[in-house]
């Protein structure tokens, strides 16, 4: 992802400008253009191209499951299949430009395709956390706000939602490529080659702040009190059970034989009508908004106490709670480690004059953050049972077709 640094250019030249600049991250522009065989450069191209190949088929796949199969269809997987279409929009339009631009440590492809690419780049990777953020947000309304938000958790509340996250996106991304310097900030001219490195650089290093906040550091942290907050009611809410089932206990052994109708099952669960909408809200709560019961008892088919029980492999209600933790934290781990290390760069480099990056740590970090797209698919569907049965059925006509 581009986003406005400090160019590296001032520690090397006499220059007193404080100018700062959108580094790509991908190619020191003072390495000698002229290319020569390196196996390492051709195993490192063909590590990064498995992983574009990678992150293209998964959110592929993502979004064709959510096409084709029915049971998917729902506003709160729009998001996730929104979000696949951005991840897929950089595993195809922005990490195969930058392999090139590593491989050849020039920027080779023109003037032309560099501004393009400096705009997919920075609009769709800022557009990924974004929805991400969205996600998170539409979480916390489904639980904290059950009733009403479910009335308004529509088809045409989801595509508003990933209009808003487009439309802010382009607004983050837009004024640093607008308000660049001009000339050979746009690529610097190098005799026979055209223009040699791809990157903008600005005069003032507010470019760089409103970037870096508007894209990462406001997400993250709205991210982070929303997922707290989830936490917290997932524990509200297993202590609240864990209270019923003490007081459901008690009554049964003073006022034996009134279990029934109580609205307790067998496995000393609540039964759907007990619970209060905040509660069922929680129960079918997605996994990263689809339906992965994270905290509830069933879906009205559970019996009442004295039947037998209609699925007698049900996972307790703790389970759900250790499985719900994990997957908020799988979430916002991957968040955290593919992009906090880029932007950590970003606010170091522009407020330490003195401090410079190494080319191989500018591509790793930015790198880093790319796979960002591959991991998302995984963590937003691993854990629901409806995507993984679409996915099998996908993958077995696939391999029908061509056995």
């Amino acid at each position: 992802m581009a986003l406005p640094l400090s160019s590296t250019d001032q520690l090397f030249s006499s220059s007193s400008s404080s100018s700062s600049s959108f580094l790509l991250g991908e190619g020191d522009p003072r390495r000698d253009p002229e290319m020569t065989f390196d196996p390492k450069k051709v195993l490192l191209s063909l590590g990064l191209s498995a992983l574009a190949v990678a992150a293209a088929a998964i959110n592929s796949l993502v979004i064709t499951a959510i096409l084709v199969t029915r049971k998917l269809r729902s506003p709160a997987n729009y998001l996730i299949c929104s979000l696949a279409l951005t991840d897929l929009l950089v595993a195809v339009l922005v990490m195969p430009v930058s392999i090139v631009y590593i491989s050849e440590e020039r920027w080779a492809l023109g003037g032309l395709l560099c501004h393009l690419w400096l705009g997919v780049d920075v609009t769709c990777c800022t557009c990924s956390i974004m929805h991400l953020a969205a996600i998170a947000l539409d979480r916390y309304r489904a639980i904290t706000d059950a009733v009403a938000y479910s009335q308004r958790r529509t088809t045409r509340h989801a595509l508003r939602t990933i209009c808003a996250v487009w439309l802010l996106s382009v607004l983050v991304s837009l004024p640093p490529l607008v308000w660049r310097r001009q000339g050979d900030g746009d690529g610097e001219e190098g005799e026979g080659h055209g223009v040699t490195q791809c990157l903008i650089e600005h005069d003032h290093v507010a470019f760089t702040v409103y970037s870096t906040f508007g894209a990462f550091y406001v997400p993250l942290l709205l991210i982070l009190v929303l997922y707290y907050r989830i936490y917290r009611a997932a524990q509200t809410l297993q202590n609240r059970r864990s209270s019923r089932l003490s007081q459901h206990t008690v009554s049964s052994v003073v006022l034996p034989g009134e279990g029934s109708g109580t609205g307790w099952e067998r496995d000393g669960t609540l039964s759907p009508p007990t619970l209060s909408p905040t509660e069922r809200s929680f129960s079918e709560l997605s996994t990263e908004c689809d339906r992965t019961r994270m905290a509830g008892t069933g879906t009205g088919t559970g019996t009442r106490t004295g039947a037998p029980p209609l699925r007698p492999h049900r996972t307790t209600p703790a389970a759900r709670e250790r499985r719900a933790a994990l997957t908020l934290g799988l979430i916002l781990g991957a968040f955290v480690v593919c992009w906090l290390p880029f932007f950590l760069k970003e606010v170091i480099v522009n407020s330490c004059p003195s401090c410079a990056t190494s080319a191989a740590v500018a591509d790793a970090l930015t790198w880093l953050g790319y796979l960002n797209s591959l991991v998302n698919p995984l963590i937003y569907t691993i854990f629901n049972q409806d995507f993984k049965k679409a996915f099998k059925k996908l993958l077995a006509f696939h391999c029908r077709q061509y056995s």
